[in-house]
């Protein structure tokens, strides 16, 4: 079976029913060329969703299918068991749900950039003319603040940066403790895997960054306008590494690792551009599969190399293993040394 993110596996599952719902039978080929999967991957998903159902699991509380349609390469769907209703809302949850808008709309990264906080704000809106007023009356008892990484002035100074188009003096310190000042332009305010960044235009390196907040040492708003342009181009190109975004590193970096079967818990684990199965045709052993990562922080690629080294089938670009390869041969030349001068006592 394709290794895959089993979050990327349910949205299939739920469209597939939605979209079976609304299209009627449709072959097994045509259902993998429409959501670029193959015909053994819809075979799969169908079996799932066959024992899949409300409580109770008896038959008649199972999504079901023609099973003699199957049975010739053709999905009909004859029981959704409910699925394709729209949801209806209960006060706790509608409660929980406004409170948490509220909650992110008062977050930096929302309230610093008008196009997000206007979505955020309309959304709200909707939601609460449409949970009525015991639900609304509740929330508004509710509060909810959610705290950034970065110390309050600075993140204060980054908003106030941002709401003007100012560009920014910052003193910031990477992951190998390197403290360095620098000229930035900033674009916007992000959240990653639980840490807050900025994302600017870096004059020194003359490309975009991202910096962690609570990295940030010192930040001072110019007088001097961002080039507007710059930015513009910058935000519209932007592609935040999601799985190893950690500081302003000096390249962003494309990097294709292939394992072996038993390392499949990292298609969970770690937040991959692409999960890529490969084939045995090509001489790979049975079940290996391939994850391309974004990598910003080379630290951080060093080590998930060194730690993931048992699973690991090849590297692409093969010059990114060479930090890693160069310290495991430091640390075996290591080894080897201690080992000998302990003989020669």
């Amino acid at each position: 079976m394709p290794a895959e993110r089993s979050d990327d596996r349910l949205v299939r599952l739920l469209a597939l029913v939605s979209y079976l719902e609304g299209t009627g039978p449709v072959s097994i080929t045509d259902l993998a060329t429409k959501f670029r999967v193959s015909e053994r991957q819809i075979r799969a998903d169908i079996d799932q969703l066959w024992v899949t159902g409300t409580p109770g699991y008896w038959p008649d509380d199972l999504i079901d299918f023609d099973a003699d349609g199957f049975a010739h390469g053709v999905v009909r769907l004859t029981d959704a068991r409910g699925l394709t209703r729209p949801l209806r809302l209960g006060t706790r949850e509608a409660v929980a749900l406004v409170t948490a808008l509220r909650a992110v709309a008062s977050s930096p990264a929302v309230a610093a950039d008008a196009q997000r906080l206007g979505l955020v704000a309309s959304a709200l809106a909707k939601l609460t003319a449409a949970i009525g007023a015991t639900a609304g009356e509740a929330a508004e008892g509710v509060a909810v603040h959610l705290e950034g990484d970065g110390a309050p002035e600075v993140v204060a100074e980054i908003s106030a940066a941002l709401t003007q188009g100012l560009r920014l003096r910052i003193e910031y310190v990477n992951a190998a403790d390197t403290t360095s000042s620098r000229l930035v332009d900033p674009i916007r305010l992000l959240q990653q895997d639980g840490s807050d960044y900025l994302l600017a235009w870096c004059h020194q390196s003359k490309a975009r960054r991202t910096f962690r907040l609570d990295r940030l040492l010192n930040v001072e708003v110019l007088t001097e306008a961002v080039d507007a342009v710059l930015v513009a181009q910058a935000d519209a190109d932007v592609d935040v590494a999601r799985s190893a975004a950690g500081g302003c590193s000096d390249v962003t970096q494309e990097v294709t690792i292939a394992f072996t079967s038993p390392a499949r818990w990292l298609a969970e684990a770690v937040m991959a551009e692409a999960v890529i199965e490969l084939s045995e045709a090509d001489g790979y052993p049975p079940g290996a599969f391939a994850l391309r990562l974004r990598i910003t922080d080379q630290a951080w690629l060093r080590s998930a190399l060194l730690a993931w080294a048992p699973n690991i089938l090849a590297v692409s670009p093969p010059e990114a293993a060479t930090p890693a390869a160069t310290e495991a041969r430091q640390a075996l030349a290591n080894v080897v040394e201690v080992g000998s001068l302990r003989r020669n006592r």
